[in-house]
């Protein structure tokens, strides 16, 4: 749980980096996922023979994972440019509620009501924190969901969610039989070359960006790539999917502490009462995962 505790809060400043760089967002991923991958390199070193002789079904289940990964970036990065910052990671986290039922049927993992009733308090706080407090412009997130610029960001949100229950189920596949490097090298792989067609696609430029742009870029992948995504994958390996999913609801709570520290922005009462939610759901969901 340690562990977790590391990832929940390197992912915690995704979203603000995210919205400080004005780069298209589709780059912003791209570069991320491609700097942490080199970060990785360096470990690979001696996994060369291990990836070499994976299974065709594993390098199948790996290339599902890395493209899984790729379009949740795309369309969560893409969600905040057009949905507020609370809704967006709000929405994207509810993808515990997908990984639980995706285990319970495809994974044959124990999904007992404590669990389910701790992952459904969990999001029920997050909504109170997504709903509860005021968006962009004054208006409330709720307001905001009504207008059709918003209501795409938060199905892009709800569409990442879904990606990434699928990169992290097919993560929990793997890992039981894959090791962490060899795995992350495969998978971030995958993801690369995905969100680079993507960008190709999109005719974006690749280069044309100032320092500041490339050191947003290289936070991203430090922080919430290297130790959020890389230390979830390893958590993958030691605990069930379902709780690794919840846990990673703190990101709404971690990302509310940092604009406190960073941008002087006070929390409301709903923010205050949602992330004690989310927390205790949080907790609910382990403690019955123990004593499952």
């Amino acid at each position: 749980m340690a562990a977790l505790a590391v990832a929940v809060v390197a992912v915690s400043t995704s979203a603000i980096l995210v919205e400080a760089s004005s780069a298209p967002s589709l780059v912003k991923a791209f570069y991320r996922v491609l700097f942490t991958t080199a970060c990785i390199l360096p470990f690979a070193r001696g996994h060369g023979g291990t990836v070499r002789s994976l299974r065709r079904r594993d390098v199948a289940v790996a290339v599902v994972s890395g493209v899984a990964l790729a379009v949740h970036f795309a369309a969560w990065f893409e969600s905040l440019n057009w949905t507020s910052v609370a809704a967006s990671v709000t929405l994207v986290q509810t993808q515990p509620l997908f990984v639980a039922l995706g285990a319970a049927v495809l994974l044959g993992e124990r999904l007992t009501r404590r669990m389910l009733a701790g992952i459904l308090v969990a999001v029920a706080g997050a909504a109170v924190m997504a709903l509860g407090e005021p968006a962009l412009g004054g208006a409330s997130v709720l307001a905001a969901f009504l207008g059709s610029g918003a209501l795409y960001g938060d199905l892009l949100a709800v569409a990442g969610a879904l990606a990434a229950s699928v990169y992290v189920l097919a993560g929990r596949s793997l890992r039981q039989r894959v090791a962490l490097v060899p795995y992350t090298l495969v998978v971030y792989s995958v993801c690369t070359l995905t969100l680079l067609a993507f960008v190709l696609a999109a005719g974006h430029p690749l280069l044309a960006y100032p320092t500041g742009e490339w050191a947003l870029f290289a936070a991203m992948a430090l922080g919430p790539g290297l130790f959020g995504h890389t230390v979830v994958n390893w958590a993958l390996e030691h605990v069930e999917s379902s709780v690794v999913s919840v846990s990673l609801l703190g990101e709404p709570l971690g990302s509310t502490l940092l604009a406190l520290v960073v941008f002087a922005e006070v929390p409301g009462a709903a923010t205050i009462g949602g992330g004690a939610v989310v927390l205790a759901g949080i907790t609910a969901t382990a403690r019955a995962r123990q004593t499952a």
